[in-house]
């Protein structure tokens, strides 16, 4: 990758069967099978959420992902940042789309991955089932030479995405590696032996103190401004329904809190306008989404971002970027959540409410930087 400011978007890789999930949730699940069941929830509320140019692809459909490039490139995404699962002993799932990728040329986009290292729960999907579906394992240095080495020929192909000789791969939770160290090493090493110069580490969920005090740590993606959105309760639609205003009468009367039964509902409108886009040190990647509403997954449990609009996401990314003009020593990516994360309402691909506008605000905000501050 050159020196000019790229716009990598997380890639998620669950649109077509496994088994596995057809034993957990039902045959044929993939994460159409939530977005066609969901219903509003409330007035004006924006579902189902549907896909409008790619319909409800299986990306074991080769032409799909040729698509996806293709449309990505044209609106000025740079990469995808496929999600991995890699469980341990060779475990690793919804690994197809990025196997086939690898073979398929024509699906010309530079890619890297992130191994989101992380058990999956069955709580996750919206259930009220909390078990464990599949667990996380490490298994030292036997275990990272093992997944290194399947890693390689991505590592080795031209789309895949390089930072001074270095395939940049990301890790979501970094804290969660129990001998980091020897991780961390033995990446390095093999990616020494194998012609590179080393592995461009980028943590997700780490400490500052964790990366800023590695050499072998080369960014960390900001997810804190996603996280300071939902969290602040300035931001917080009041809840208008009928059990909302009782539930808040009945805690006001009795000096008490309970679980809301209704959704948590942010402004996404007023959130950007109030956003103030920092770089706290010199490894920060910044992070923008330009939605959220995962009801189809979670239901009347979910978060939902009212007021996102293409108009609001264009804001959001422009105070981004003007402030990486101002860090150029930085690492020059810019991190979007997400391309297609459809269940969560997370998405840039085309719908039937916005078509192409998700993306046309990223391709006028790369323009108007280009032009003003000769980015590249």
């Amino acid at each position: 990758m050159d020196n000019k400011l790229q716009f990598l978007a997380y890639y998620l890789p669950q649109f077509h069967p496994i088994p596995e999930n057809d034993e957990w949730w039902e045959k044929g699940f993939t994460e159409w099978t939530n977005v066609t069941k969901a219903k509003p929830l409330f007035k004006d509320h924006y579902q189902p959420i549907l896909p409008a140019d790619f319909g409800f692809y299986d990306l074991r459909v080769p032409k799909v992902q040729e698509e996806q490039a293709e449309l990505a490139k044209q609106y000025g995404i740079d990469g995808f940042i496929y999600y991995q699962y890699w469980f341990g002993n060779g475990k690793i799932l919804l690994e197809k789309p990025a196997e086939n990728m690898l073979k398929n040329k024509k699906v010309d986009i530079p890619f890297c991955f992130c191994w989101a290292n992380e058990t999956w729960k069955g709580i996750w999907h919206g259930m009220d089932n909390p078990n464990v579906l599949i667990e996380q394992t490490y298994q030292g240095e036997s275990g990272y030479i093992e997944y290194f080495n399947y890693l390689l020929p991505f590592f080795n192909d031209e789309r895949y995405i390089k930072v001074k000789n270095k395939p940049m791969f990301h890790v979501y939770k970094l804290h969660d590696i129990p001998d980091l160290t020897l991780f961390i090493e033995t990446f390095n090493k093999m990616a020494i032996q194998s012609g590179f110069d080393g592995i461009y580490l980028v943590a997700t969920i780490a400490s500052d103190e964790l990366v800023l005090n590695n050499k072998f740590i080369y960014g960390k993606v900001g997810l804190e401004i996603f996280n300071s959105i939902r969290y602040d309760q300035s931001f917080v639609f009041p809840n208008e329904s009928f059990i909302g205003k009782v539930e808040r009468k009945l805690c006001k009367l009795f000096n008490f809190s309970t679980v809301s039964r209704t959704p948590f509902i942010l402004d996404y409108k007023k959130a950007v306008k109030r956003l103030e886009v920092k770089f706290p040190h010199k490894k920060y990647i910044a992070c923008g989404f330009p939605n959220w509403d995962n009801s189809a997954r979670s239901k009347r449990k979910s978060m939902i971002f009212k007021n996102a609009t293409p108009k609001y996401w264009k804001d959001h990314l422009n105070k981004i970027v003007n402030e990486y003009v101002n860090h150029p020593e930085n690492p020059n990516f810019v991190v979007i959540k997400s391309w297609n994360e459809w269940a969560e309402g997370n998405y840039l691909e085309p719908d039937f409410k916005y078509g192409h506008e998700w993306l046309k605000a990223i391709q006028d905000v790369k323009n108007d930087f280009k032009n003003l501050h000769t980015l590249d």
